[in-house]
């Protein structure tokens, strides 16, 4: 076995492919961006033509670069955009419809109805989810009752559906393997994270077949093998984890009480709770980190829908800025005596107030007010909307009261501006490691150590190296000022009850 392994990173508004070597070192990267589809207000979808053919061709391009073939690689690992949902054909493998994204807000009105039929406890008591059309189940639902002839279909045996990884492991094995790991079933509304299971009374509730969903393995397990004739050799499928616990393992959080937060098109806290099931009374979600050898590992988990979104609202929207990267040297320069607050609840407020119907606002603007300000405020509002969710963890276990360490990853973690704003709010340390791949290097670790040339997890955690160790230097009184007008712009924001 060579040691080298692949991750393919499905994302959000791109794939991507990267190749480790032995030293889990990138030797070999590709990436292609794909089509954002808004069909209707608050609606998201991705072709899963063009997710898939964005896969393939990035493959190929980072074993070109990597000077590599199909042969040299061990095994692959896949991590994935968790929640965006794919039905398709169990003869051809052809989607009946686009894929429903994570952002995606239409089932709103179905969240509502169960709401009120008084289901929600029932649904968090299995799952550890709250009734939101972030979550996969009511999207599956929605297409099983809009895609004409899909539900009598489905009640036939003729239509499988799950999450993006799923369909690109039937895509990659020639439709010999419908699957999917631990992490990605518990984001699905119908998976008991207790018993480890998909759970009938839910799927009875959402009139969804048992016989479409995938079987549910560990995130280090054999998912099949790559078909030949995709990439020259059959590779072994030996890991999978939705994003954001790939970036947890990524980053080594293996024991409980170690925190990430990633900070990507939406951004994703995740807090290792060990065996402990934590049910939340401030409204996160009760999830699972990972499973490894049929052992669960739960977690506290803070979704924002809108991090890096809200900067390329300011680079594609306003044209405030010509690069992302800016934003953070814009904003150094902005004027501190302004108080400026944008709450980019472009698609409503995730934790811990999940408010689906919110939409955005700023706050606090004058006639001085310039592009610095509108950057500043942006940035900014990341840096809040993690304290509020550092704030609800700490109430919801107790074992964090202590001094909380964020290890963070993800593109907006390189603006040092933004990473010590961070800090400054959260008044607490902020660690950026020396590998960013956080969330790719988690995927290829899984595959990996399946593998059998990759090291254990007690080994891998002593690789993690720090970059750069952010500190807070905001004084207290203006931490809390910035957050009391914060706290307002939030309440003048969400919808009335």
């Amino acid at each position: 076995m060579s040691g080298f392994v692949l991750a393919i990173d499905q994302g959000t508004t791109s794939s991507r492919a990267i190749v480790f070597d032995a030293r889990m070192k990138v030797v070999g990267a590709g990436q292609k961006e794909f089509t954002q589809h808004f069909p209707d207000s608050g609606w998201v979808e991705h072709d899963p033509e063009e997710v898939w053919d964005s896969v393939v061709s990035t493959v190929h391009i980072a074993l070109d670069k990597a000077g590599k073939t199909a042969a040299d690689i061990s095994a692959i690992g896949i991590t994935n955009q968790r929640e965006t949902v794919v039905i398709w054909d169990k003869a051809t493998g052809r989607p009946i419809h686009n894929a429903i994204v994570w952002q995606d807000r239409r089932t709103a009105p179905l969240c509502a109805e169960l709401k009120e039929r008084g289901l929600e406890p029932l649904f968090t008591e299995k799952t550890g989810l709250l009734l939101d059309p972030y979550f996969s189940g009511t999207k599956i639902a929605w297409l099983l009752d809009k895609v004409e002839g899909a539900r009598a279909r489905a009640a036939r045996g003729e239509l499988l559906a799950g999450t993006i990884d799923s369909f690109l492991i039937w895509r990659l094995t020639a439709g010999k393997v419908h699957a999917t790991d631990a992490t990605n079933a518990s984001r699905t509304l119908v998976y008991n994270i207790v018993k480890n299971a998909w759970d009938a009374e839910l799927l009875d509730i959402l009139r969804i077949p048992a016989a479409m969903l995938p079987e549910v393995k560990d995130c280090a397990a054999d998912f099949g093998v790559t078909d030949k004739s995709l990439f020259g050799a059959e590779i072994p499928i030996l890991g999978v984890a939705g994003d954001q616990q790939a970036a947890t393992i990524g980053q080594a959080c293996f024991e409980p009480g170690m925190m990430k937060s990633t900070y990507g098109t939406g951004c994703f806290a995740i807090l290792n709770t060990g065996s402990d099931i934590v049910r939340s009374k401030n409204r996160l979600l009760t999830t699972i980190a990972y499973r490894l050898d049929g052992k669960t590992t739960y977690a506290l988990e803070g979704s924002i829908f809108v991090a890096g979104a809200a900067v390329q609202w300011l680079r594609d929207g306003l044209k405030v800025i010509g690069k992302a990267e800016h934003s953070g040297e814009l904003a150094a320069n902005a004027d501190e005596t302004q108080d400026v607050y944008l709450v980019p609840a472009f698609v409503g407020l995730g934790a811990p107030h999940w408010d689906a119907e919110a939409r955005g606002a700023i706050f606090g603007l004058t006639r001085n007010t310039g592009p610095a300000e509108f950057a500043r405020a942006t940035l900014e509002s990341v840096a809040y909307q993690t304290h509020d969710l550092l704030d609800a963890m700490k109430k919801d276990w107790k074992s964090t009261n202590g001094k909380t360490v964020l290890r963070v990853d993800g593109g907006m973690v390189a603006s040092d501006w933004t990473m010590q704003r961070l800090s400054d709010i959260l008044d607490a340390p902020v660690d950026r490691p020396t590998v960013l791949e956080t969330t790719a290097l988690g995927a290829a670790w899984l595959a990996g150590s399946r593998a059998g040339v990759w090291p254990s997890a007690e080994d891998f955690a002593k690789s993690w190296a720090l970059d750069r160790e952010f500190r807070p230097q905001m004084e207290p009184g203006m931490r809390a000022a910035k957050l009391k007008g914060w706290h307002e712009a939030v309440r003048r924001t969400l919808t009335p009850k």
